[in-house]
C-alpha cells in the first residue's frame, strides 16, 4: 500500500457512472415490479452501498477508509435501453474515494445482473468510469 500518513486529511469526493444493456421487455418488467427476486433497483442500490463499504477487502492494497456518505442512484432508461447507474461516494481522510464510487457503480451493476438473469442472459453490464473526482493533492479531475 502507498504510504498516506504525511498527506493532510480533506474532503474527498468521487462520482463513478456505468450502464447495463439490457432487452426492452426486461426494462418493462422492472419497471412494472415484475421480476421473481423482487425490486431491482432497489436491491441494486443497496448492493452498490455495501461494495462501497468493502472496496478495501475486494480491491488489493486499497486503504479502508471511512466513508461519510455514499449514494447510488438507478435510473431505467428507454433509450440505453437499460438501467443507468451512477455514484458519489464522499469522504474527509487521506487518500480518495474513486476505488469506492467504482466499486459501487460496478456491485450495483451485477447486483442488476442477477436479479434479471432469470429472464434474460444477454445483459451487458458497460461503460463503467470515474466521471469526477474532487480534493486531494491532484485537485479535481472532471471526465464528462
Amino acid at each position: 500500500m502507498v504510504n498516506v500518513a504525511a498527506k493532510p486529511e480533506t474532503e474527498r469526493t468521487a462520482i463513478a457512472r456505468g450502464e447495463v444493456v439490457l432487452k426492452p421487455e426486461t426494462v418493462a418488467l422492472i419497471r412494472q415490479g415484475l421480476m421473481k427476486k423482487g425490486d431491482v433497483l432497489t436491491v441494486a442500490q443497496l448492493a452498490g452501498i455495501m461494495g462501497a463499504k468493502r472496496t478495501s477487502e475486494l480491491i488489493p492494497l486499497c486503504h479502508p477508509i471511512p466513508i461519510h456518505q455514499i449514494s447510488v442512484d438507478l435510473e431505467l432508461d428507454d433509450a440505453l435501453p437499460g438501467v443507468k447507474i451512477s455514484s458519489r461516494v464522499v469522504t474527509i481522510g487521506k487518500t480518495g474515494v474513486e476505488m469506492e464510487a467504482l466499486t459501487a457503480v460496478s456491485v450495483a451493476a451485477l447486483a442488476v445482473y442477477d436479479m434479471v438473469k432469470a429472464v434474460e442472459k444477454t445483459g451487458r453490464i458497460q461503460n463503467i468510469r470515474l466521471v469526477e473526482k474532487h480534493g486531494g493533492t491532484s485537485g479535481d479531475v472532471i471526465n464528462e
